[in-house]
């Protein structure tokens, strides 16, 4: 059996890069490296027009019926331009999760204004106490009628100063296991006793979102009572997913041409250079691993499956690989990489940025630690058991 990738979206590539030339100005490119934001409005206004946003989903829940692929392969060529879209993967990916677990209103109402460009997003799970530990969420929501009352604060809600909601993890029950007792609720950003706090981290800007009676209807509330811990494990299946194929880039292609223009003391460039190529044979070989890896768990969605230990393992290896290949092109470049703003190459200061995010990479979407325990219990079968009381993987 020969195992190889092959480019899927091949017949749309030259639609997709002719798009992303006539609509994405590369002054948005060094925008975000200068603000740190990961959004584009007008990026994301243009991909609505022309209905790219809504592509993947049925014509009743605002699907615009562009052809799939075709929005794939510009999404696709987008990032190869250096352009983020964050905010819309974690739109996509909270909006997929309502496809499966929503009911039929949310889908018709939230769905097509997704598509249409008015509505982004946010996740809120990760609390200051808890940290990866999203089970552990103290944010609280009373039931008062038709509305829940939310008190709480949630830290690393990525992109909440663009987005229009947030996906919101609420304890609901506190007498039940901290698994049973918490639900998922759509908030609107702007309802009064929110507040967004903006945080810099080495990756970027993200938020610290505050609720102080916060009041939410019933209806937005996402899958069972005290049923949220299964919706989330569903989202963050997904959201794996987005990860994996984030960090399953070019970079052995992108390094050998920078290589190819730096010039040795010596003679000849660097990339003639040996221990140059080994990097970035190293770099190209993982990048493929990483390629099937996301394949497959891109596979599995599209067929109906949901991927458990195959999307960890897929974000686990990319994350982890794509880190270490963005240390190794910092070797490489040697005293320059830690040039930044304009006293850096487009190349050097590209690398920097994704450096600093594929350090957060590994947090996100549940920690490399968390993802080495779910693939030893559920694909190894290793005892769940851990030596000093710890508990099993349930992420």
């Amino acid at each position: 059996m020969e195992f190889k990738q092959v480019d899927a979206y091949r017949d749309y590539r030259a639609a997709a890069k002719a798009w992303v030339a006539a609509n994405v100005d590369p002054q948005w490119r060094r925008e975000q490296e200068l603000t740190g934001s990961a959004h584009t409005w007008e990026l994301h206004r243009r991909l609505a027009a022309d209905g790219f946003l809504g592509a993947a989903w049925p014509k009743e829940y605002g699907g615009s019926g562009v052809d799939q692929g075709l929005a794939v392969a510009v999404f696709q060529e987008i990032s190869k331009a250096g352009m983020l879209l964050d905010a819309w993967s974690s739109t996509l990916m909270v909006l997929s999760t309502v496809l499966q677990v929503g009911t039929e209103q949310q889908k018709r109402t939230w769905l097509p204004a997704a598509a249409r460009g008015e509505m982004l997003v946010a996740l809120g799970y990760t609390e200051p106490g808890s940290g990866s530990d999203a089970a552990a969420a103290k944010t609280r929501a009373i039931k008062d009628g038709d509305e829940w009352v939310i008190n709480g604060s949630k830290m690393f809600t990525s992109n909440a100063e663009v987005c229009t909601h947030v996906f919101l993890l609420c304890r609901t029950n506190p007498d039940v296991p901290k698994h049973h007792g918490l639900s998922m609720l759509i908030v609107p950003l702007d309802s009064p006793g929110v507040e967004i706090r903006a945080v810099h981290t080495l990756g970027k800007i993200t938020t610290a979102t505050f609720y102080t009676d916060v009041r939410v209807a019933d209806a937005n509330r996402v899958g069972d009572l005290d049923g949220g811990w299964g919706v989330i494990r569903t989202a963050l299946m997904l959201e794996r997913g987005i990860l994996s194929e984030a960090y399953t880039g070019s970079w052995a292609d992108q390094g050998a041409q920078w290589a190819r223009g730096v010039r040795r003391p010596e003679g000849g460039t660097l990339l003639g250079d040996l221990v140059v190529r080994d990097h970035l044979a190293r770099i190209a070989i993982e990048n493929e691993i990483s390629g099937l890896l996301a394949a497959r768990v891109a596979w599995m969605v599209q067929t109906g499956g949901m991927p458990g230990d195959e999307a960890a393992a897929s974000k686990l290896y990319s994350t982890e690989t794509g880190q270490r290949q963005l240390s190794s092109l910092r070797d490489l470049i040697g005293e320059e990489s830690v040039l930044q703003g304009d006293d850096a190459s487009d190349f050097v200061r590209a690398v920097d940025i994704a450096h600093r995010r594929s350090i957060v990479s590994t947090i996100g979407a549940g920690s490399s630690e968390v993802m080495r325990e779910v693939i030893a219990e559920r694909r190894l079968g290793l005892p769940r058991n851990r030596p000093g009381g710890g508990k099993k993987a349930t992420a």
